[in-house]
């Protein structure tokens, strides 16, 4: 029989939230990132669904709650220090930013100027979605 050691993040050392990155499990590809407290990632755990702290609500964040845009979780890593998150996700809608796009990393910045531009294509009008904007 394999013995199984077990592991949480330490939500005491980074004040209550761990910083949380969600990726796209089959290709890779950076979503989004978040923060996690304790409640949080047990509801996680408990769920196979990502579930967030949201620090502007100050509330658990059920990632596609609104939108439908939910996540599987399918990995689920922690760092050496104990103080962030690595979700392998399947991305259910297509879409893990609020703004519509894949990843929440769609202006990809030019160092020479500070000048960007968007390297996404929209998948939903958020206006349609959340009814604002």
């Amino acid at each position: 029989m394999t013995e199984k050691n077990t592991i949480r993040p330490d939500f005491a050392k980074a004040g209550g939230l761990v910083t949380t990155i969600a990726q796209d499990a089959a290709t890779g590809t950076v979503l989004m990132l978040a923060y996690m407290n304790e409640e949080s990632y047990n509801e996680t755990l408990a769920t196979g669904r990502a579930v967030y702290f949201s620090r502007s609500r100050q509330k658990l964040w059920r990632k596609g709650e609104e939108s439908g845009n939910v996540q599987l979780v399918k990995e689920i890593f922690i760092d050496c220090d104990r103080d962030a998150i690595l979700l392998k996700v399947e991305q259910i809608g297509g879409s893990a930013c609020h703004e519509g796009y894949q990843s929440c990393f769609f202006r990809k910045v030019d160092p020479q100027d500070n000048s960007y531009e968007i390297v996404g294509e929209r998948i939903f009008d958020p206006a349609q979605v959340y009814g604002k904007k």
